[in-house]
């Protein structure tokens, strides 16, 4: 059940982050060549953004068939979807071979997979959750938001491969390449997640036939503070790593004028340090709860936010790969205990609709738009980085103010 999980999040993490890095690097003068390099790099960001409005849908209609059918069906789909629509991207003619077509094209692909994700994420949580020990659920449900980050590093690795690359190489053929070696992926994913049984809790539920004709709209009128305060948490994780991780490469590489090679390094040394903090919180938060583990992390990065873009500015290697990895294992202690809390704070027949909503509504305020609200930000300031910082600042307290408000879920009995 952990492995299924785990190498799902892997694959859709994979294809999902590194639409994000190849749009910094390619998307602009493939895609929209007849922009400015800044309407380029923004129009760009945006479709990145799409990715993220397709989430909430897809946790409406995965949420609902998981919740009446079951877990496991959905993960299926789910990482089918995600695995060919990305495979598709590596595929897609450029917008010299069909015009505008082709940011069409691609903007649909890019629907696709944020669909899937949608119903993806929480369903792994889910398929985890629901069959570990109460006493234990948090050490066993940090396994599949470790799996993010090993989706991180498996797409900045790619991507730090190909764009070492000459260019106009890597603009005609080279930037495929990532999306076309998912595929291989997605197979061995799929292998994996046709193997396990439905969870043993869903299965309990299914079977008395008490699940819920319309989970979605029943969990919005029973728990709408815990899916919106759910969310503020989402919100902070999401504004953190997609800033740090996909603004920062257009940050690095436009304003500070460096290559993106130590940002995609310092990607790989911030996941690595993000998978060692996402496991070692999510035990801690067995013994003494989710919400104590969450508001640490939150506050450290409010803490983090100023010092963090000192780092990065220093055009320094070393010091721009300590400061993603300090900041980065520092996410890692908000968003590893999320995981099991989303699953604890909603019942079983509501489960899959409740958690996956409060999760990707969050997400998508905070992780798809915010690369494009940094960009912003910054063009508003006239290029200074302390906006940037500012906006970090205030959504780890979003996620520290939420937190506190929902209620603590440790060894809740599912």
């Amino acid at each position: 059940m952990v492995v299924s999980s785990v190498a799902g999040n892997i694959i859709e993490q994979y294809d999902f982050l590194l639409y994000g890095f190849i749009a910094t690097l390619a998307f602009g003068p493939l895609f929209f060549p007849t922009f400015s390099p800044l309407a380029a790099t923004l129009a760009s960001l945006s479709t990145f953004a799409v990715g993220f409005v397709a989430r909430p849908l897809g946790s409406i209609v995965c949420g609902h068939y998981g919740d009446r059918i079951g877990r496991k069906s959905m993960l299926v789909m789910t990482l089918s979807v995600a695995g060919g629509s990305t495979f598709l991207m590596g595929l897609l003619p450029t917008y010299e071979s069909i015009g505008g077509w082709a940011p069409v094209l691609l903007v649909s692909l890019r629907f696709l997979q944020g669909f899937s994700f949608g119903g993806e994420y929480g369903g792994a949580v889910l398929m985890v959750a629901e069959s570990a020990p109460a006493a234990r659920r948090g050490f066993y449900s940090g396994f599949v938001p470790a799996g993010s980050p090993a989706g991180l590093f498996l797409a900045a690795l790619a991507v730090l491969l190909v764009s070492a690359m000459p260019r106009d190489a890597f603009l005609v053929w080279g930037w495929r390449l990532p999306f076309l070696f998912s595929i291989v992926l997605v197979l061995i994913g799929l292998i994996i997640r046709l193997t396990v049984d439905e969870t043993p809790v869903f299965a309990a539920v299914r079977s008395t036939t008490t699940t819920e004709k319309m989970p979605v709209i029943a969990v919005l009128r029973r728990n709408p503070g815990r899916i919106l305060l759910a969310s503020g948490v989402s919100f902070g994780f999401g504004t953190l790593l997609y800033v740090s991780i996909v603004f920062l490469i257009t940050y690095g590489t436009g304003t500070l004028g460096l290559s993106a090679t130590p940002f995609l390094v310092g990607i790989l040394v911030g996941s690595v340090a993000m998978i060692g903090t996402i496991l070692w919180s999510c035990t801690v938060s067995d013994r003494v709860g989710r919400r104590p583990v969450i508001i640490g992390g939150a506050m450290l990065l409010a803490v983090l936010a100023f010092p963090f873009f000192w780092l990065i500015d220093s055009g320094s290697a070393p010091l721009i790969w300590l400061g993603m990895a300090i900041v980065l294992a520092a996410g890692g202690a908000v968003y590893g205990p999320l995981a099991p809390m989303i699953s604890e704070l909603f019942s079983t027949r509501l489960r899959y609709s409740g958690a996956s909503l409060g999760y990707q509504l969050g997400q998508t305020i905070g992780g798809g738009f915010s690369p494009l609200i940094a960009a912003w930000l910054l063009a508003w300031s006239g290029g200074q980085s302390w906006i940037v910082s500012l906006y970090l600042l205030l959504a780890a307290l979003v996620a520290a103010a939420s937190t506190y408000f929902l209620v603590e879920t440790a060894r809740t009995e599912l």
